[in-house]
């Protein structure tokens, strides 16, 4: 039997989905690669993997694209790692550098800056530039948030803005994956869930970040139908940008 090739994030937001697929009876017919979650987007748009943990905002450039997961990175409001790190109140931003590791975040930044703050803003990618502001996701921005001025959670502005949970991250395919697979992968995933404090043992310590409260609180892993509608309408302002 060919293994199923999958890319998942390697960002402690995964971590007990790793844990899951490691410790089942699944991991003999996977090949798991670890990436950034633009690599891992790349990843899945080209075909060099079945399917993998990716940024939901690249989902319209899969060919074929279906979600084979009940669960998903998501929040209901604050996720603590996704972030507009800025030097002045949000009104005041002319200029902001985006995340080279995320298409979604990025994305959500520009959706949150024209469509609800309805602030005009030059954006780069340049890792020297200076800008009045950052986007910044995952474990790079734990223990961050006392560095800068003004913070803005992204998860709580989309949930401010339409009151809706986010979900920032689905295990999407570019194929068709059998429902018997799909029912183990989705039990697999499930295990690790359950297992999220055997992974917390295992997580280094971060300085002035609660990562039980990141793991069991903040972040979200269900794929629910106000999550699958709130991805529906920020797909949606994309396409508007």
């Amino acid at each position: 039997m060919n293994k199923i090739k999958i890319s998942a994030v390697a960002y402690t937001n995964t971590k007990a989905f790793i844990y899951g697929l490691e410790h089942s009876e699944i991991i003999n017919k996977i090949d798991l690669s670890l990436d950034i979650p633009s690599d891992c987007a790349a990843k899945v748009i080209s075909g060099e993997v079945d399917l993998g943990l990716m940024p939901v905002a690249a989902i319209p450039l899969v060919p074929n694209a279906n979600i084979v997961a009940d669960y998903c990175i998501g929040s209901d409001g604050a996720v603590n790692s996704v972030f507009i790190f800025s030097d002045v109140p949000i009104e005041e931003i002319k200029t902001l550098r985006l995340d080279s590791h995320s298409r979604t975040s990025n994305n959500l930044a520009k959706v949150l800056l024209k469509f609800y703050w309805e602030q005009e803003v030059e954006f780069t990618i340049e890792s020297s530039a200076k800008t009045d502001a950052i986007v910044l996701i995952g474990d790079r921005t734990f223990g961050k948030k006392d560095d800068y001025a003004f913070i803005y959670d992204m998860g709580e502005e989309w949930k401010n803005f339409t009151g809706l949970p986010f979900m920032y991250a689905a295990w999407v395919a570019n194929k068709e994956i059998s429902q018997e697979f799909k029912d183990e992968f989705n039990a697999a995933l499930k295990f690790g869930l359950a297992h999220r404090m055997d992974v917390l043992q295992d997580l280094p310590k971060t300085p002035n970040f609660d990562l039980e409260d990141y793991l069991y609180n903040k972040l979200q892993f269900e794929v629910t139908e106000d999550r699958k509608k709130s991805l529906k309408m920020f797909l949606g302002y994309i396409e508007k940008l």
